[in-house]
């Protein structure tokens, strides 16, 4: 199983939802500039009405690479206020390889906010916020029991 990391950033009131993505951003591309970086800045308009109407409050924004998963939640009202946040670097790339960004939305605006993000991007796609997402599939089931080989594990 990969790893999967979490970060959590203080939405409004602290910051509004434009900044709240450009912080994210900034946790993503370690603030430098790149093509990855652009084209997570052109879909700030969707995604700021994403955070405005608290959508990864409860479900995610999840980034995939060729790396560990990360999922970022953002927190509002006096939650932001309180710095319930964790939004330290990570250690680690988090747009290595081949990278995509899912981000949570309400079923009702789902078509236009695909749609709206297909216009600018491949990689930044959105999912239903009651989705349920897995880190991976789910393993593979033995076929019987759990045998030991004694001689193997004993080097004989």
């Amino acid at each position: 199983m990969s790893a999967v990391y979490s970060r959590t950033f203080a939405s409004v009131p602290q910051r509004d939802a434009a900044a709240t993505w450009r912080a994210i951003v900034d946790l993503l591309t370690k603030g430098k500039a790149s093509a990855a970086r652009d084209e997570l800045l052109a879909v700030s308009g969707v995604v700021a009405s994403l955070i405005a109407d608290q959508t990864p409050k409860d479900a995610a924004i999840i980034v995939t690479c060729n790396g560990p998963r990360t999922r970022v939640y953002c927190v509002y009202d006096d939650d932001a206020i309180e710095n319930d946040v964790d939004e330290g670097p990570l250690g680690f790339d988090p747009l290595k390889g081949d990278w995509a960004v899912s981000l949570p939305c309400s079923a009702d605006e789902l078509g236009w906010v695909s749609g709206a993000l297909k216009a600018h991007s491949s990689r930044i796609t959105a999912r239903d916020q009651a989705e349920t997402i897995t880190a991976e599939a789910p393993a593979a089931k033995a076929s019987g029991p759990l045998t030991l080989d004694v001689k193997g594990f004993l080097g004989q």
